[in-house]
């Protein structure tokens, strides 16, 4: 019976250095191990494990209640111990009668949220609301960080070729003044849409980026309403986004039960509507919610984010390989390994169980990733020739959006035969027969030969799409959500919290006191010299 990961991490231990390749023995293997959801296809065939292996995760997850877990969070306990709350982002994709079964009391104001940002959404685009210079708007600025910026980026980034409604949409996240300097030249204040993205409306970030996109628009117009007029907010702090200027009726409420890397369904996607259309919005929640429906209802033998977590745990425990790549071979996804990176690494890098208690095995694997095929000039150097494992989720669409389908083949070629490189890789014996029969000396072959060996065994699944369209785009944000959402519960651990991310936030507020003269305990030798350092350079000439 297994109940313990550390009987997982038994099971795996024995076959470590078992072949991938020598697997590919079992008849239909790739067959067997692959399934589908709507426009997703998951072939998992190179992974080192077989179907006995699987079964016992299976049985491992069904003895550690994932079953009863997952309908905890789609019924809305509150599954988020340390904050108290809720965990339905899900919801904000269901039909209206789903919702109002699960979310009660708040349905009706979630349902007028969406209403409202559907009229925002059509409104603008049909010319009915007007910049405060009664132009038309040609661009919209979403200011936020984290969950308030990066899920928005990614879907604008994936969706480009379904851009309808002739709004220029960017975002703005960075702190960095030169980040700030680079949106505004590109901006006309008169026509542009801002959407400030924040919960409370106290993100130290975010804060000091619209107030300076607000002072440049009040510098550049002459219509002191501008601010009223073209600002839209997305916050609980009603208030505070007030006393900032903005209309009452332009701001749209947050919930506690949306955490920001999950919040893109919810009114913080405005930006992403107003670039997609609202029926482009509708279609990627559809897709989102195919996958829900798949996870809620089909057994874990089918369950594609079921067996995408439990492959990673048996990866990351059991095999011990503790980092994961993320591969898109597809230019419309080179943003989706910095959005997984955020959603994996910030929901499960923990190391305590929701009880508090200090856990004895390792949770989320380091993610990092590029688009193909330039990761495999880059990176994947160290994945084919170190001794390092790093198992590769490949990512790439059988239909392009280009009109270049010879590259497209080439581009879908490379991804297919970097899975196979990884699992084969290149022995010694195969390297010196191979430069053998190029005519290379005995010598020459003898010195040549280790530079060219490769170690293989690398695991991979490979996720194929038929087109990257909003559908397929919203089931494949969905799929890895559920992914992450089912290795934090194996792994004991509260995946919806983000406390190591207010330390830093902490520490900021006290490293800029010490640098407008307060005194500080708190710091360290070398931070208070590195603030002084900072502090003499703003007495030179710039």
């Amino acid at each position: 019976m297994f109940k313990n990961l550390s009987d997982i991490c038994q099971l795996a231990d024995k076959v470590k250095n078992r072949s991938i390749q020598d697997l590919f023995s079992e008849s239909q293997r790739a067959d067997k191990l692959s399934t589908s959801v709507g426009d997703v296809f998951l072939d998992y065939s190179k992974q080192n494990i077989t179907s006995e292996e699987l079964s016992a995760l299976f049985q491992w997850a069904d003895n550690n209640h994932l079953p009863e877990t997952i309908n905890r969070m789609f019924s809305g306990e509150k599954i988020n111990n340390t904050e108290n709350r809720a965990v339905l982002h899900t919801a904000l994709r269901a039909s209206n009668s789903i919702k109002k079964a699960v979310l009660k009391d708040e349905a009706n104001e979630v349902i007028n949220t969406e209403d409202k940002m559907a009229d925002i959404v059509e409104n603008v685009c049909s010319g009915n609301l007007r910049s405060a210079s009664g132009e038309k708007f040609t661009d919209v600025l979403a200011i936020g960080i984290g969950g308030s910026y990066y899920g928005i980026k990614v879907a604008l980034t994936a969706l480009k070729p379904y851009h309808s409604t002739g709004l220029n949409v960017h975002v703005l996240a960075n702190v960095d003044g030169g980040a700030v300097e680079e949106k505004i030249s590109n901006l006309p204040a008169e026509t542009t849409l801002v959407v400030v993205i924040s919960k409370t409306f106290t993100t130290q970030e975010t804060l000091l980026n619209a107030i300076a996109i607000k002072n440049w628009m009040l510098s550049t117009s002459n219509n002191q309403n501008i601010i009223e007029k073209q600002w839209f907010a997305i916050s609980t702090n009603i208030d505070a986004v007030m006393s900032f200027g903005l209309s009452e009726q332009h701001i749209l409420p947050m919930w506690d039960w949306v955490g920001g890397r999950f919040s893109l369904w919810s009114a913080v996607g405005l930006p992403l509507a107003l670039a997609i259309g609202n029926e482009g919005f509708a279609q990627l929640k559809s897709g989102a919610a195919v996958m829900d429906e798949h996870f809620k209802t089909a057994t874990f033998e089918n369950n594609m984010p079921v067996l995408l977590a439990l492959l990673g745990i048996w990866n990351r425990n059991g095999l011990e390989h503790s980092s994961l790549a993320i591969l898109p071979y597809d230019h419309s996804l080179r943003a989706l390994p910095g959005y997984l990176q955020q959603t994996d690494m910030e929901s499960n890098g923990k190391s305590v169980s929701t009880d508090g208690e200090k856990l004895s095995w390792g949770t989320a694997p380091v993610v990092f990733g590029q688009e193909g095929t330039n990761g495999q000039h880059a990176f994947m150097q160290l994945m084919h020739q170190s001794d390092d494992i790093v198992p590769t989720d490949f990512i790439v669409a059988l239909q392009s959006s280009s009109q270049l389908k010879e590259h497209h083949q080439v581009l879908v070629a490379n991804c297919f035969a970097q899975s196979e490189a990884l699992m084969q890789g290149k022995n010694l014996s195969q390297v010196k027969d191979e430069l053998t029969a190029d005519g290379l000396s005995k010598s020459e072959v003898e010195t040549l030969a280790p530079h060219k060996t490769m170690k293989g065994n690398t695991p991979s699944n490979t996720l194929l799409i038929n087109k990257v369209t909003p559908e397929s785009f919203g089931s494949l944000l969905a799929l890895y959500e559920h992914k992450i959402f089912v290795q934090g519960a194996l792994w004991q651990l509260n995946s919806f919290d983000q406390w190591g991310v207010e330390l830093g936030k902490q520490l900021g507020n006290q490293v800029l006191k010490v640098m407008n003269g307060a005194e500080s305990e708190k710091l360290s030798s070398s931070s208070l010299s590195l603030i002084a350092k900072f502090n003499q350079s703003k007495l030179k000439p710039s």
